[in-house]
């Protein structure tokens, strides 16, 4: 973790540890032992789901990794939205999707990369009609097949209305796609609310939430299952 400035989330560390020259782990269930270091050791602390530092690195972490309280609230909350932003792309490159963020946020920064460079895609594919290309283009990540067509369209709703991502996602409906929001738990039951509008019938059965635990769960989990197909989001 030091290599990488004192900070790594937990699936990246999964994947370099093992890779550590000379060290050999005697036991059946690595993941679950270097899970436990982290988590209890009290070498390390949890700066968000799923991302953690090395507690002697507290006062010396970058301000996109750790902002600290003194940082403007709207750079605070874009750290935040571009980190989940990476982890999705992350969680889509590893179950062999290619994945496009947003033409917005392609020179936002997650961990010691651009999202940009984080992306499979340049541009979105000409997979519809322009105007459904654009729309596309500008959903916080898209998840495309080997046919690049649409696999799942996904919006981060880090402190915005959800209501515009609906919006967004209904425009999108007519493709074989699933829609996900993924934001902080507490915000769950304002999903269900307004998924429950009239306006939205036609995409209910096709928009799930997740938060932002289960996220960083997942992409945990697909390091540490990285060569088995089955794992699935929303299994």
């Amino acid at each position: 973790m030091k290599a990488g400035g004192g900070y790594s989330t937990l699936g990246h560390l999964y994947q370099k540890v093992l890779q550590v020259p000379g060290v050999k782990w005697k036991t059946k269930t690595p993941f679950a032992s270097i899970r436990r270091i982290v988590q209890v050791s009290g070498y390390f602390f949890r700066i968000r789901p799923g991302l953690w530092a090395l507690t002697e690195y507290r006062d010396k972490l970058p301000p996109e990794i750790m902002p600290g309280a003194k940082r403007p609230a709207r750079e605070q909350t874009e750290f935040g939205h571009s980190y989940y932003q990476g982890l999705l792309l992350e969680i889509g490159n590893l179950r062999k999707l290619q994945t496009h963020v947003a033409r917005q946020d392609k020179n936002k920064r997650y961990l010691d990369r651009i999202l940009g460079d984080v992306a499979s895609m340049k541009q979105v594919p000409p997979f519809g009609f322009p105007n459904a290309v654009r729309k596309a283009s500008s959903v916080d990540v898209v998840w495309f097949n080997d046919r690049n067509m649409p696999h799942s369209f996904i919006e981060v709703e880090h402190s915005t209305d959800i209501n515009n991502s609906l919006l967004k996602f209904l425009e999108l409906q007519d493709f074989h796609s699933g829609f996900f929001i993924v934001a902080d738990k507490a915000r769950s039951r304002e999903f269900q609310s307004k998924l429950l509008s009239p306006a939205f019938k036609d995409i209910k059965r096709r928009t799930t939430f997740f938060d932002y635990e289960r996220t960083s769960k997942l992409h945990s989990q697909l390091f540490e299952f990285a060569d088995r197909d089955w794992l699935v989001v929303g299994a």
